[in-house]
């Protein structure tokens, strides 16, 4: 029997209050693109800072163990670095005739925005150590220069008629070697041998049957791998100091080659290892042609190429 004023407006006005949605807080989609932009401006931050490195020290270790990353990594003579590795060698009982390998970091940028293509190369090599010899093929219809290719060791000797077997892939063989009459006949085949392809530039095509049997059957091949990167084996460890140094240096020359005779130091870093062991850098004095000289006459010829083109009338 208890009487309250006003509870009937009260109890309409309940349901209507529990059944409404919540308003919505439009502080929160600020917080989440506040943090966004908190989240930018550390990545931004982060990229802006420079990164913390340990400065190396300029004196040499006094111990074997040391960080490395403290120190200056330490450069060889190549006749000194050899030594090493004949020494580890002896010190861990490994394998004497392990093979000696060289990592050849390459500038392919160079000057003036002149990029170096990768390239790929096969030198003779003034001391073997090995005796696996490689597979050539002489393309040629001449009967003497035929029989002169087959003396001298020629794995496949043919004209025209090898051109089908080729390309169906039943004669397979490590180079190709052919003379100048009958390059106009091997067209077919240059999408399919590409770099092994006949060319005066690698020295697989002329007359001189023997001395390009003799290249590319004994002769080591290597190729520029991740645009500035050469490696490859040029000896054996139990091969006498003399001998691995000869070997080197042959392959640095003929890497140089291919470096414009107007431009800088081509070779960047030089590393020497074995089979077995770490890798020691080497000192590159000595072992990379004379550059000054080159590059003076480079600025004339560049400079004489400029005149002319001046001097040349517009077409």
């Amino acid at each position: 029997g208890w009487v309250f004023p006003g509870l009937d407006q009260r109890l309409a006005v309940v349901p209507a209050l529990v059944s409404a949605a919540p308003a919505a807080r439009p502080y929160a989609a600020a917080a989440k693109t506040a943090k966004k932009d908190s989240r930018k401006t550390k990545q931004e931050e982060t990229k802006k800072k420079p990164v913390t490195r340990r400065r190396p020290l300029m004196s040499k270790p006094v111990d074997d163990v040391y960080l490395m990353w403290y120190y200056e990594r330490p450069s060889y003579d190549v006749e000194e670095a050899v030594g090493m590795l004949k020494k580890f060698q002896e010190l861990d009982f490994t394998y004497p005739k392990q093979h000696v390998y060289i990592n050849v970091t390459l500038d392919m940028a160079l000057q003036k925005k002149k990029k170096v293509d990768p390239f790929a190369s096969t030198v003779l090599l003034p001391y073997r150590f090995t005796d696996e010899t490689n597979k050539v093929l002489v393309f040629t219809e001449n009967e003497q220069e035929a029989e002169i290719a087959r003396e001298n060791g020629a794995a496949v000797v043919g004209g025209v008629e090898l051109i089908k077997w080729i390309l169906e892939d039943e004669i397979q063989v490590d180079f190709y070697v052919a003379v100048p009459a009958i390059m106009p006949k091997l067209i077919p085949l240059r999408n399919k041998l590409r770099r092994k392809y006949p060319n005066t530039k690698r020295n697989s095509l002329g007359h001189d049957i023997p001395k390009m049997l003799q290249l590319f059957r004994e002769g080591l091949e290597y190729t520029v791998e991740d645009e500035h990167l050469i490696e490859t084996r040029i000896a054996r460890l139990d091969m006498p100091t003399e001998q691995i140094v000869a070997n080197l240096k042959t392959v640095i020359q003929d890497i140089c080659t291919f470096k414009p005779a107007s431009y800088g130091p081509f070779v960047q870093k030089l590393v020497i290892r074995s089979s077995t062991s770490e890798g020691l850098l080497l000192k590159l004095d000595g072992l990379l042609p004379e550059v000054e000289k080159v590059e003076e006459e480079g600025k004339d010829n560049t400079e004489d190429e400029e005149k002319n083109v001046q001097e040349s009338p517009s077409t």
